[in-house]
């Protein structure tokens, strides 16, 4: 059976039955019978999930990675107590390990949808200098913000009786203490200079490994396994630039589950604390780290077309098409032969 498509092809169906009947005087039987459908819209959801599908995979691919990295945060930092756990369960280097397992898997989920972002940074630096279109940067950046939130509640939501003992009640609940399992905090040494310039560092090392990746002409990772790859920068990442500022480096994976913690009881003083540290230091920082690094990568390295600063110039596109004048013009072979 076949149907035409109309004009926009939504309601192409193409169905190939094949039936093999085996047959005796008394009975006949089917052995096998397969259909094919062909359709782009087979049904109505179908063309809602056209819509939303990229949004939905960033969505989902930022709470993978606060489900995993806001979880070993709160079962390592929790079971440090007693009362909690008989033993600690991990150490800083199991932190490490939890968020690049986080960043591994939520780019493996997102990856072949909507290009596996998961961080505002990202998405802002590939708008700016690659070609990216920043129609979908609001709302790529809204599904990583939802999708952090959603992460870091429900891991508050799984781990909300070992808090409870480890803060000494329900109603008790301290800034930075418990909520910096949730969110990033300085360390009281650090100035806001020194913590500006920690995040920066932290982003433009992501995204200076992000872009070579990518880029074909620079021995990317094998077809699938740049998750893996994104697994080891995280993973050296925080292993050395993690101590002093919790190494947000995605200005998502800080906002969402800190909008969690001032909704679930931890106050305002998650955002008035160290003068709006929230905005500058886990947010603008990466922003600006994360532009860096791509502009480094594009300035030095990069020979993409996709790359602003790869595009030809004034110079170079009068040269082009007075050559493609000069072509248009050149008389062919065999009439240069008769004059």
């Amino acid at each position: 059976m076949r149907s035409d498509s109309k004009a926009d092809g939504s309601t192409e169906h193409v169905e190939h039955t094949a039936v093999v009947v085996g047959s005796t005087e008394t009975s006949s039987t089917i052995d096998d019978t397969t259909t094919e459908h062909y359709t782009k819209y087979p049904n109505r959801w179908s063309r809602v999930r056209e819509i939303i599908r990229e949004p939905a995979a960033e969505f989902f691919g930022t709470m993978i990675l606060i489900i995993f990295g806001a979880g070993v945060d709160c079962q390592v930092v929790l079971s440090s107590n007693t009362a909690v756990a008989p033993s600690p369960k991990g150490d800083y280097l199991s932190i490490n390990f939890g968020w690049a397992i986080g960043t591994a898997l939520g780019v493996w989920f997102s990856g072949g949808v909507s290009g596996g972002h998961i961080n505002p940074a990202v998405t802002i630096a590939m708008a700016t200098f690659r070609d990216f279109p920043w129609r979908k940067v609001p709302i790529y950046i809204f599904s990583q913000i939802m999708g952090a939130l959603c992460g870091a509640g429900i891991i508050y939501a799984n781990y909300i009786h070992a808090i409870d003992l480890y803060e000494g009640g329900r109603h008790i609940r301290t800034v930075p203490g418990t909520a910096s399992l949730f969110s990033t905090y300085a360390l009281d040494y650090m100035t806001s200079v020194s913590c500006f310039f920690d995040e920066i560092v932290g982003a433009a090392a992501l995204l200076l490994v992000v872009c070579a990746f990518g880029d074909k002409n620079n021995g990317p990772p094998p077809a699938g396994l740049v998750p893996l790859a994104l697994f080891i920068t995280i993973l050296g990442i925080g292993a050395s630039l993690g101590m002093q500022t919790g190494y947000a480096i995605n200005p998502a994976r800080d906002f969402g589950p800190r909008l969690l913690t001032a909704m679930v009881g931890y106050g305002k003083e998650v955002f008035t604390y160290r003068n709006q540290f929230w905005l500058w230091c886990p947010i603008i920082a990466p922003i600006c780290g994360a532009l860096i690094g791509v502009l480094i990568y594009d300035t030095f390295i990069f020979t993409g077309a996709e790359s602003i600063l790869n595009r030809p110039n004034a110079r170079a596109r009068a040269h082009h098409e007075q050559a493609r004048n000069l072509e248009r013009h050149k008389m062919p072979a065999c009439v240069e032969e008769i004059v």
